[in-house]
């Protein structure tokens, strides 16, 4: 008898949507992202957009999505120092599930939300 090569049972460790939101989850990297999505930042402009997130937060989670492959960090050779972030290739190619899950959260929260505040 042929060995049934269909794994019915997967454990959770084995779901690609846990390995993508180990990349791309967490309270600050969807926000960093989605502003980068409209192009490139300097440090300073990101943190000023996320006034709530620490500058010892934002500099971490930037050297995540960085080792990551999510985005690019170019540093010009100036004084007083200039960088910049942008997405990577890898970053853009989230483009699409980024506005998805946009599209969805103003349908089923933030609609929820809002009716929630008219009552």
């Amino acid at each position: 008898m042929e060995e049934n090569k269909i794994q019915k049972y997967h454990s959770a460790e084995d779901c690609p949507i846990t390995a993508t939101i180990d990349v791309i989850g967490g309270k600050w990297k969807p926000p960093i992202i989605w502003l980068l999505l409209r192009g490139a930042m300097r440090f300073g402009e990101l943190h000023k957009t996320i006034p709530a997130m620490a500058l010892k937060v934002l500099s971490r989670t930037l050297k995540e999505l960085e080792a990551d492959g999510i985005i690019n960090r170019k540093a010009y050779p100036e004084i007083p120092p200039r960088v910049e972030y942008s997405l990577s290739q890898k970053g853009e190619s989230l483009r699409q599930i980024m506005t998805l899950m946009s599209e969805w959260s103003r349908e089923h929260i933030m609609a929820v939300v809002e009716i929630d505040e008219k009552d």
